[in-house]
């Protein structure tokens, strides 16, 4: 028997059924606040995390040092700690060939800057999106093999057979993407996600796999006498990396973004104080922040301008450099939100010509930037709640990005249709993947794709129910409490924050923009709650609830504080709404 819509919503302006916290949930919940003396809403979160009334403390606060794996617990860790120290030693040159993405540019900043306490300079290397592609390839790195004793290999590398090949020196692969039966011809390939790995680190991102490098690094040269850079001042380049790369913030990774969060708080690195200075982010940064601020500008110059822009600028010392750098990567991220606009506007349109149903969506066409193809394939994933494929053809070659939803393995199936020779090649993750293709292979590729993904249950999913942890009235919630809550994150992938309604309420409203929707709402009370729905005008939601008229509304999103000339006040990102 199905449950009770959550306030009797079963069609809200977005066309979701709102679900709440099972009555085990509620009920542990209760008993959780009264052992605990936690505020109730705190609890609901934790229990629906999994967290117990003797495990809430240790989970509140949680400790690097109990949560990271022993590094030598991933193959091929031993060997490459062993390369780098010896490269150390030798004063050898070195070579840091990366993804042109945050996760890329954050791994390589790692090494650079890890290598510099040693008075060594790597070569940056980043190959261009548009003229190399993604990975390795046998020109870029015969070069750097010509001219260097050892390359580092971040984010990539994987599945570059060939190029690694025609290295000529010592390769070492620090990556996370999947691999293979057959691994490349490298020293070492250092990646949770190998075939014959057995672990349960498969969630990292590569930033994380090169800290963990570092770790064992610095152990063994200890046991030299010899003393590396504090690696803790280094987990905000962590952090960023995760949060970007959209891995899930649960174990490891969640400590890893707590204790990132913090380092960042103080502002040390240079180049990411330039960043959030331009960003205009003037108050202590957050998971989103990560993931909607900062990461996008980063990413800008790899999408559509210099591709070792985000890289030059987490790495470097110089604040006149950080400055120039900042603003650029700033001016391409305005230059990359229109591009992305326009692309946006017609694939979504191409999909609905398509037809509904299946499992897929996916569109294409003739100069489509490769540098957008991502994002704009995450815009139609979110609005069809179906795996969605992007490709930009440039002759008879085409570029795509994809983005999945949860439980389905897209970077698996496109894997396979590499492996088939339905496509050029393709690799990734679960949550995202690339792939190129001519002309010719499109239409069979995608309908290949289309069942190996139906076989996974996409496309069968539609919107969901909305997910709604509590009821809450506006007078309970203070900044002490969104702090509260704000303790069992810092949430995002596989970690969601938790979702709060208000029943029945009067609302005032006001456009921002052309997107967005700014509301207020209270009780009798006294308490007045500011509210901001991002993008309302996408969705049913803005022209409703901008509508003349006195209705009344069930609203539901996320709580957050918003600082405004130096006063923190309650939020909230309203996520759906339905006449109450």
């Amino acid at each position: 028997m199905t449950p009770q819509a959550f306030l009797n919503v079963e069609s809200s302006l977005t066309g979701r059924r709102w679900a709440g916290p099972s009555p085990e949930v509620a009920r542990l919940a209760e008993a959780m606040a009264q052992a605990t003396r936690l505020p109730a809403p705190l609890c609901q979160t934790l229990v629906a995390r999994g967290v117990t009334p003797q495990t809430a403390e240790a989970f509140l606060a949680p400790a690097l040092r109990d949560l990271l794996p022993d590094p030598l617990s991933l193959r091929d860790m031993a060997k490459a700690a062993d390369r780098v120290v010896r490269a150390v030693e030798a004063r050898q040159r070195i070579a840091v060939f990366a993804d042109y993405d945050v996760d890329g540019g954050a791994s390589a900043a790692l090494l650079i800057i890890w290598l510099r306490h040693f008075g060594l300079q790597p070569t940056l290397y980043i190959p261009d999106r548009i003229d190399e592609g993604y990975g390795p390839n046998v020109p870029a790195m015969a070069a750097l093999g010509a001219a260097h004793d050892l390359i580092l290999c971040v984010d990539c590398g994987t599945l570059s057979h060939q190029p690694i090949a025609a290295a000529g020196c010592d390769v070492v692969v620090l990556d996370h993407h999947l691999g293979a039966e057959t691994l490349p011809p490298a020293l070492a390939v250092v990646n949770p996600n190998r075939q014959d790995e057995t672990g349960d680190l498969a969630h990292l991102c590569a930033a994380s796999v090169v800290f963990l490098l570092l770790v064992e690094v610095n152990r063994r040269l200890r046991a030299k006498g010899m003393a590396g850079p504090d690696l803790m001042a280094l987990l905000d380049l962590v952090a960023l990396a995760t949060v970007a790369d959209v891995a899930p913030l649960l174990g490891v990774n969640r400590a890893f973004v707590r204790q990132g969060l913090k380092v960042m708080a103080r502002r040390d690195r240079i180049g990411l104080r330039a960043l959030a200075d331009s960003a205009r982010l003037d108050q202590a940064p957050s998971a989103y922040a990560l993931g909607f601020v900062l990461g996008p500008r980063i990413n800008a110059g790899g999408r559509i301008g210099q591709a070792d822009l985000g890289a030059r600028l987490l790495a470097t010392e110089d604040p006149t450099e950080a400055a120039a750098l900042a603003a650029r990567l700033e001016a391409l991220n305005t230059e990359r939100r229109d591009i992305e606009a326009r692309v946006r506007e017609l694939a979504l349109a191409q999909v609905e010509a398509h037809g509904e149903g299946g499992a897929l969506a996916w569109a294409a066409e003739e100069g489509w930037h490769p540098g957008v193809v991502g994002i704009v394939a995450a815009r139609v994933k979110e609005a069809l709640h179906r795996p969605a494929v992007v490709i930009g053809f440039d002759g008879d070659i085409g570029k795509g990005s994809g983005r999945s939803v949860s439980g389905v393995d897209l970077g698996a199936a496109i894997q396979r249709l590499a492996a088939e020779g339905l496509i050029e090649k393709g690799g990734g993750h679960k949550m995202a993947a690339g792939l190129t293709l001519t002309r010719a292979q499109l239409r069979p590729a995608m309908a290949r794709l289309d069942a190996l993904l139906a076989k996974q249950g996409a496309g069968a999913q539609g919107a969901g129910d909305l997910e709604v942890s509590a009821l809450l009235m506006p007078t309970a919630v203070t900044p002490e409490l969104i702090e509260q809550i704000e303790q069992a994150g810092p949430f995002g992938a596989a970690a969601p924050a938790p979702r709060f309604a208000f029943a029945d309420q009067m609302i005032t409203t006001r456009r921002i923009g052309e997107a967005h929707l700014k509301l207020s709402f209270g009780d009798s009370m006294g308490a007045r709650i500011e509210g901001i729905a991002f993008n309302a005008f996408d969705t049913p939601l803005g022209a409703a609830l901008e509508a003349p008229g006195h209705a009344r509304f069930h609203l539901a999103g996320r709580l957050e504080i918003n600082h405004w000339n130096g006063r923190a006040k309650p939020q909230l990102r309203l996520e759906d709404a339905a006449r109450a």
